[in-house]
């Protein structure tokens, strides 16, 4: 793991975020027990990392960044992400070329 921060997003008693970070898995380790490694991460920077027992993760949040979750953060951010308007495109129109069409008379 080179340079990389691992955030922990959980929720406080009054419903807000609470966002904490840690700079090696020896701190995270002292409050959340690890129940294995995770081998099936698409991002394969993730593969080979711990997952611990009351978290989701982990996330990749940038380059530098790995994230974890509790499961009703995680739920509720995924509802939210879900529910969200989807960005409309604009398509491009086909302008006619009146030069080529002509009258036959």
């Amino acid at each position: 793991m080179a340079n990389k921060t691992i955030r922990v997003v959980t929720r406080e008693i009054d419903g807000s975020l609470k966002t904490k970070e840690y700079d090696s898995f020896d701190a995270l380790e002292l409050v959340h027990e690890q129940i294995g490694i995770d081998d099936c991460s698409t991002d394969l920077s993730l593969r080979g990392m711990p997952v611990f027992r009351g978290l989701v993760g982990p996330i990749p949040e940038g380059r530098s960044v790995m994230r974890y979750e509790a499961p009703e953060v995680f739920e509720q951010l995924t509802k939210e992400w879900a529910a969200a308007p989807a960005t409309k495109r604009k398509r491009r129109r086909k302008v006619k070329d009146e030069t080529t069409t002509e009258a036959v008379g």
